[in-house]
This record gives structure tokens, C-alpha cells and sequence, in this order.
């Protein structure tokens, strides 16, 4: 019996069960990275995968995605960490998912850790810094896919006063010049030097134009007064050094 009051009308949704709002899909992968990153912190990186540090390094650039496949994409493709970060800009950009903001952050990192090996050599006399010489020079240097020639130019006390690219050439090949190796050492008043060039086939076993252009290149620096110390060849884990094979 109704009491004389009014039911307010249905509504539209009246009687509809109301239906779960779907979980949020980054949800999952914001709080692995958040882990990552607590992890990192408290306990270095040592641990890590190499696929955890390019995730994290990804996040840097990527925020708002899930980075893991493409982490693991890049160590497939490339090999190892090592080998992403070596990698060319144009190269890492040719993987679907990696842009400018993605490739320049791989390779600071690869400039960075560059960088932190050479500043080991600092100003002790090379010879004593040999290990950290060849962990720089490996690192700089040993996964370039072309020929690339460098002189490492040195004072009296055997300091590193430069370090510097001269000749990049292909897959298997680096014109490099005597007069310009001499001149150069003239111009920066080196008092020795050091070359250093790699093999992208991955065997730094010396060539004999390799062997030849060393002696050529040694006789015009001796001309001047400049020694050369040696010259290295590197490839990704290995290296020679003409000065231990005695090849100079």
C-alpha cells in the first residue's frame, strides 16, 4: 500500500552489474623496473644481466613501454652488451623500437665508459698503466665494424698528451701515411708514439702491409727523433702488440 510518496524513476544503469575496470597494463613492468632500480642501487650492477642493464639504460629513453624484449632484441642482433653499445648510431636505429633518444643513450654510456678507462692511464708513464691502456684501447676500439687507425701521442715521461683518431677505412682496409703520422707527432711535439688499429674480422693477427707500413711509418718518426713504442691491433677480447711479438 503506498503511502502516498513517490519513487524516484529508474535509471538508465539501473540493475546493470558493474563491470571490473581491466588492470592497468604497465602496472607489471613500472614495478620490475621500480625493483631494478631499488636493486641497482643497493647493490651495484654486478649481478645484472647484460639484458637488466640495457633494460634500465631503455627506461632512460623509452619511460613509458615495456623495454625487456627490446633489450634482449638488441643483445640478439648485436651479440652482447659490449657490442650494443659499440655499435654504430645508424645500426642501432635500424632496430624497430630504437630512435634517436634510445641510440644517444646507448651511446654516452659507451663514451662514458671510454672516458673512465682512459682517465686510469692518467698522467702514470704508459708502460706501467699497460693494463688499463689495453682495457681502453679494447673498449674504444676493438668492436668498430671498419678499420679505424689511432695514434696514442706521448711526452718525455711516456704521459698520454693525445689520443687520436687518423684514418678510418673499410672492413679490412686503413690508408694510413708516414708523412702524416710524422707530422702530426711533430705538431703536438710528441716524444713518442703508440699506434693502435683493429681488425673487424675478430683476429688481430698482423698483416704484411700491416708489418711493413709499421716499419715504414717507425723509420720516417726516427728521422725526426720520435720513437715509436709499438703498435697495437685489437679485436673484441684480444689483442697484439708489436713491441711483445718483437715485430719492430
Amino acid at each position: 500500500m503506498s503511502d502516498g510518496s513517490e519513487s524516484p524513476p529508474p535509471t538508465l544503469f539501473e540493475g546493470v552489474v558493474p563491470i571490473e575496470a581491466p588492470p592497468d597494463e604497465t602496472a607489471h613492468y613500472f614495478g620490475h623496473r621500480q625493483r631494478l632500480r631499488t636493486r641497482l642501487l643497493a647493490q651495484g650492477a654486478q649481478s645484472f644481466a647484460d639484458y637488466e642493464i640495457l633494460e634500465l639504460l631503455l627506461a632512460l629513453a623509452i619511460p613509458r613501454r615495456d623495454v625487456k624484449p627490446l633489450a634482449k632484441d638488441l643483445l640478439h642482433r648485436f651479440g652482447d652488451f659490449a657490442s650494443v653499445i659499440s655499435a654504430p648510431p645508424e645500426a642501432l636505429m635500424a632496430v624497430p623500437g630504437i630512435k634517436e633518444n634510445a641510440a644517444s643513450a646507448l651511446k654516452l654510456v659507451h663514451g662514458a665508459s671510454a672516458r673512465l678507462l682512459k682517465s686510469r692511464v692518467g698522467e702514470r708513464p704508459v708502460l706501467s698503466a699497460w693494463d688499463d691502456l689495453m682495457d681502453y684501447c679494447l673498449a674504444l676500439q676493438s668492436r668498430t665494424e671498419v678499420e679505424e687507425f689511432r695514434l696514442l701521442l706521448l711526452d718525455t715521461k711516456k704521459r698520454l698528451i693525445a689520443d687520436e683518431a687518423m684514418q678510418r677505412g673499410t672492413i679490412n682496409h686503413t690508408p694510413v701515411y708516414p708523412r702524416e703520422v710524422v707530422k702530426r707527432a711533430l705538431d703536438l711535439r710528441a716524444h713518442s708514439v703508440i699506434m693502435v688499429h683493429n681488425h673487424p674480422s675478430g683476429d688481430p693477427t698482423p698483416s704484411q702491409a700491416d708489418v711493413d707500413t709499421t716499419r715504414q711509418i717507425k723509420q720516417g718518426l726516427a728521422t725526426v727523433d720520435i720513437a715509436l713504442l709499438d703498435h697495437i691491433i685489437v679485436a673484441p677480447g684480444r689483442y697484439i702488440s708489436f713491441r711483445q711479438k718483437k715485430l719492430l
